[in-house]
């Protein structure tokens, strides 16, 4: 697997980009995208070093949207992003070593309808696997 991005909780997108940029020097890479099925407002965030992490703005869309959680909470960091060629292969492995199923794979609008899977960890870390594209 191959980490991907940062996913960071926020009540608005608009504001949240704005302050990435001035304090980071991060900027829109991607996005926004409505995500219906997953029930949130998603945008990508980088910088002109591919080396440098990309940062995923994710705000809710409905009110009854799982970020809501998060931001009840403070909001700030909300999940880590792994790239794998091989989802569900990955999925079953990691499941089989004690984490926790939160949402089956799924198509992604912010990753062209790749599919995404969504895992807590056993010390309760929320995970999300992105299905690889295919080349």
């Amino acid at each position: 697997m191959k980490f991907r991005h940062l996913g960071v909780a926020v009540a608005k997108i608009e504001g949240a980009l704005q302050s990435y940029a001035q304090l980071l020097g991060y900027k829109l890479v991607s996005g926004p995208f409505d995500d219906p099925i997953q029930k949130v407002t998603v945008c990508f965030l980088g910088t002109d070093d591919p080396a440098d992490a990309v940062v995923e703005l994710i705000a809710p869309l409905t009110e009854d949207s799982p970020v809501k959680g998060g931001l009840a909470r403070g909001g700030g960091a909300y999940h880590m992003c792994f790239e794998t060629p091989r989802l569900d292969e990955t999925l079953a492995d990691i499941l089989a070593k004690g984490c926790l199923l939160v949402s089956k794979p799924v198509p992604a609008v912010a990753f062209g309808g790749r599919r995404i899977a969504w895992i807590y960890t056993p010390t309760r870390q929320l995970i999300e696997l992105l299905e690889q594209e295919v080349r």
